[in-house]
């Protein structure tokens, strides 16, 4: 598959958390004819199904990869300017003078970030970056028309492509994490050639950037046998402090708490038997990713954290490389062939018996 044009297309989709219909749609398109049956949850998760060879009722892994992005929503008016919080974490740093689209009932309005002048501002002001409520929107209207046409509560999305950098990598807007769901796209797309004995539940989660929901009643609902989720974790750039992971390095497999230290290691041995690079990444607390609320869902879920290293981290300039997502994909798939019926009574060898 063409991995770059996938996700040009997710990161050029509009769905910042609790509106991630649009990206859905474009997901369901590329995993419809790589799955056996697919569903929405009452969260808004889409779930696609790709049944095993095994013997029913058969073990079932799964994939989750949240398809919401960062983005901001209407809070008020300043005139003919809209004022906005954030919805899920915006850099505010990086959003000043970019073009974004503001959904409204009669389709989306084109508008542009703007901030006081440089010249106008004390010299305090000028020593720092604006906060969220310093800066403004745009749109080119009368106050009038902005009334007219937008309402409180209108999400509001950067407006910007994706951009082909060297060396196979890409940056654009949310890359955190629908690079992600290429890595699961492309499992599942590599699965075609496999034969695998558990079912994979394939699962893009919704609302991961305020709070972990989607993830969190879909592994609850679903109640799979062992889980992998997959998000970005930091790649090195200037002043951002180790452990970071190069991209086009590998996807990083997270140690610590947060993760079923049996499915480490086997993850670990698919990568090392094709000689693929997996850096370990030292997780000492709650992951903050989507693996901490599936671990911990019903008794609990052996549950194991892939991680794509990305630069510039909520920001309009996330920065992957394609390898990494390819790879990833791959890893996956020869992980889920490997898997047999006996896989999960080895891995919970260790597990402490319940008292009589």
């Amino acid at each position: 598959m063409d991995i770059k044009a996938h996700l040009k297309t997710l990161c050029e989709t509009h769905a910042p958390s609790g509106y991630e219909m649009p990206a859905r749609d474009v997901i369901l398109a590329a995993w419809q004819p790589l799955t056996d049956a697919q569903e929405t949850s009452r969260m808004g998760s889409l779930v696609a199904y790709k049944y095993g060879s095994g013997a029913e009722p058969r073990r079932r892994i799964m994939l989750c990869a949240h398809m919401d992005e960062i983005g901001m929503i209407v809070s008020h008016f300043d005139g003919a300017f809209l004022r906005v919080s954030e919805l899920g974490g915006i850099d505010s740093r990086a959003i000043v003078g970019k073009p974004v689209l503001v959904h409204t009932r009669e389709g989306a309005l084109k508008g542009v970030v703007g901030v006081r002048p440089l010249s106008m501002l004390s010299e305090s002001e000028r020593s720092r970056y604006p906060d969220l409520d310093e800066i403004y929107i745009d749109l080119g209207l009368s106050a009038e028309e902005v009334i007219r046409k937008v309402r409180i509560g209108d999400i509001v999305t950067m407006d910007l492509p994706l951009i082909e950098l060297q060396e196979r990598r890409v940056a654009g807007k949310a890359l955190d994490d629908r690079a992600c769901v290429a890595v699961v796209t492309a499992c599942l797309d590599a699965l075609q050639h496999y034969k695998h004995v558990w079912d994979v539940l394939a699962v893009a989660s919704v609302q991961e950037e305020v709070g972990l929901h989607g993830a969190r009643a879909e592994a609850y609902r679903l109640n799979p046998d062992i889980a992998i989720a997959l998000d970005v974790t930091f790649a090195p750039q200037p002043n951002v402090p180790s452990p970071t992971f190069e991209l086009g390095g590998g996807a990083t497999l997270s140690l610590g708490a947060n993760f079923h230290p049996a499915l480490f290691e086997a993850i670990k041995k698919t990568a090392e038997r094709l000689e693929m690079p997996l850096p370990i990444e030292p997780t000492p607390m709650a992951s903050g990713t989507d693996a901490w609320a599936i671990q911990i869902s019903r008794d609990g879920i052996p549950t194991a954290l892939l991680g794509i290293p990305t630069r510039n981290m909520h920001t309009t300039v996330e920065t992957v490389d394609l390898r990494d997502i390819e790879r990833c994909g791959r890893l996956l798939a020869e992980f889920i062939a490997s898997l047999d019926e006996q896989f999960l009574t080895e891995i919970a060898k260790d597990k402490p018996r319940q008292a009589k």
